[in-house]
């Protein structure tokens, strides 16, 4: 259990009492405690009561009236075995990006522990997140529902609704230990995604980051503390949500990663080039693709060949500390009874801010940017459970989304499935005993304005050789409208990719194929409607008041200025 406390000028004293039915009641932990800073992270030994019914009592004081205490998580649980149910470690690498790890061809070796997980378990190949970026995407796949149906942004927040069960939620009412371990609040609280989570550490500087307070080796430091907890909680079986930043932009990575395919010089040359492309835009609304980018001396195909080398660094090493946790795992005795789920919650494009940037310029018009474009939600996906699922597959079909990821879960672990929910179970195909339905991948993003209350944004399909993007309630042009954003208004409302041709959305071809237009309003207004309709089933949740710690965390990350 954990010990808390509000104040540090008055002591509160925790008690444990034991008491066997039929017998008298023995203490066995009474301490008096202040650190309001911290959890006191304890443990008291029950194995002299093993086999028998007996009530536990947990007690506090304190010699001011009015005094708060917390118990925190308090778990019974037994020492280290086999459980019934499998431990579950859903691992999302913060912005991974599918195309540029070796696991999928990549041409650098960027991910040779997950290729070595790869041949004892199952690879989807071609998964995608279901929006674009952290908070829309996790909040989505942690409950198999999507952005518009849990109520799309309000004054930038999306709260998962009470009513809605969470991953957390489903697994620790099935009697799982539960923790989450990020450095990212778009993944925790600020969506809601702590509720029945028995440990949960998101705070940057819970993870003593150095004084810079950079990323570069945050899986590190969530992997500690993961095994810190299991120090703590030994009992099984336990769910664990890991979702490092390693690859969020924070360049270059640590020693000896840093150098593996960028040159010490031009790293050097390279973040003095960013520094002065920084100062640059802050006097020019141009990209780097306008005719004034000459002004800053920048070679652009270098700036950029070198940041995707740096960008492939930093895979490398999450890719290293994964393999680590692995290699403890099956040290400890816990790989053979352990599932684990290899994901991230969007791809580069919305990771590395400068490659962003970079294919945001580069990519005229700038209206042409839907979600569906590889470089934003393409992700990897892989499912490793040994002596259930085969090693060595690989599926290209069904197209996986990753508001499948949930269910899959609940089914292979032998869980009631949610009784509402938008993706479906593919363990079927994971272990073997049948196939899965083929269905297009839905995508969406919505923002809620204030003042009307109606639903902006796009909902999105892919849908073999064909990818649309439907925009919905578009903002009316305002008078003097910023130059930037009147480039950003579509000329119409679907825009629609040949996606054997133009596999990164380079061309809308809305004009040459006005058949599939058709096809694919009428598709995708059918299923915002369905979106509406099944949002109803849900009550919305408010905002979450952001402390100056996530503020900090969200500006580091490049969320906000």
């Amino acid at each position: 259990m954990g010990l808390g406390v509000l104040r540090e000028d008055v002591l509160v004293t925790f008690r444990i009492e034991v008491q066997p039915r039929g017998g008298e009641p023995a203490m066995i932990l009474e301490e008096s405690y202040n650190k309001r800073d911290g959890w006191g992270q304890r443990s008291v030994y029950l194995a002299g009561y093993a086999g028998q019914e007996v009530t536990l009592a947990l007690e506090t004081d304190a010699e001011r009236a009015g005094t708060v205490a917390f118990w925190g998580a308090p778990t019974v649980s037994g020492s280290a075995r086999v459980a019934e149910k499998p431990n579950v470690i859903f691992y999302v690498i913060d912005g991974a990006g599918a195309e540029y790890m070796s696991l999928y061809g990549y041409n650098r070796r960027t991910t040779p522990n997950i290729d070595c997980l790869a041949a004892e378990g199952a690879v989807f190949e071609r998964a995608y997140s279901n929006s674009s970026w952290t908070r829309p995407s996790t909040a989505s796949f942690m409950t198999s529902l999507q952005h518009s149906v849990l109520g799309g942004f309000k004054a930038g927040f999306n709260v998962v609704p009470e009513n809605v069960l969470t991953m957390a939620q489903h697994l620790h009412r099935a009697g799982y230990q539960t923790g989450v371990f990020t450095p990212n609040p778009n993944a925790g609280k600020m969506s809601g995604l702590d509720r029945e989570v028995d440990v949960f550490q998101e705070a940057w500087h819970d993870f003593t980051y150095g004084q810079s307070g950079h990323w570069r080796e945050g899986s590190r430091y969530l992997h500690d503390a993961f095994w810190t907890w299991r120090e703590a909680y030994p009992g099984e079986p336990y769910w664990v949500h890991f979702q490092p930043v390693d690859i969020h932009g924070d360049f270059p990575a640590v020693a000896p990663f840093s150098g593996l395919f960028v040159a010490p010089e031009q790293a050097n040359t390279w973040l003095e080039w960013r520094e002065r492309r920084d100062r640059w835009h802050e006097k020019n609304n141009g990209g780097m693709y306008s005719d004034l980018w000459k002004e800053t001396g920048i070679d652009r195909v270098e700036f950029f060949t070198v940041a995707q080398g740096l960008y492939d660094e930093t895979m490398a090493y999450n890719d290293y500390q994964l393999g680590r946790l692995v290699k403890r795992l099956k040290a400890q005795g816990e790989w053979e009874n352990t599932l684990l789920i290899v994901a991230a919650d969007h791809s580069i494009d919305g990771a590395m801010t400068d490659m962003a940037i970079a294919i945001q310029d580069s990519l005229p018009p700038a209206w042409n940017q839907p979600m569906l474009r590889p470089s934003i939600t393409r992700i990897p996906l892989l499912f490793v459970w040994s002596g259930h699922i085969a090693g060595g597959q690989r599926f290209s079909d069904p197209v996986a989304s990753m508001v499948d990821v949930l269910p899959t879960i609940l089914d292979l672990v032998g869980l009631p499935l949610p009784k509402v929910m938008q993706g479906q179970s593919l363990a079927p195909l994971l272990l073997g005993e049948g196939k899965v339905e083929s269905r297009p991948v839905i995508l969406d993003e919505f923002q809620v304005d204030q003042e009307t209350g109606e639903f902006r944004g796009v909902i999105e399909v892919i849908d073999g050789r064909w990818g649309a993007s439907l925009e919905i309630n578009p903002r009316p042009p305002e008078e003097n409208e910023p130059e930037r954003r009147a480039m950003r208004r579509r000329p119409v409302p679907l825009l629609l990719y040949d996606l054997w041709n133009d596999p990164y959305c380079l061309h809308s071809i809305h004009e040459k194929r006005p058949d599939l237009v058709e096809k694919y309003t009428a598709f995708l207004e059918e299923q915002w409607e369905a979106h509406q309709a099944l949002a109803q089933m849900f009550t919305p949740s408010g905002a979450v008041p952001l402390t100056p710690e996530q503020l900090e965390a969200l500006r580091a990350l490049g969320y906000i200025k």
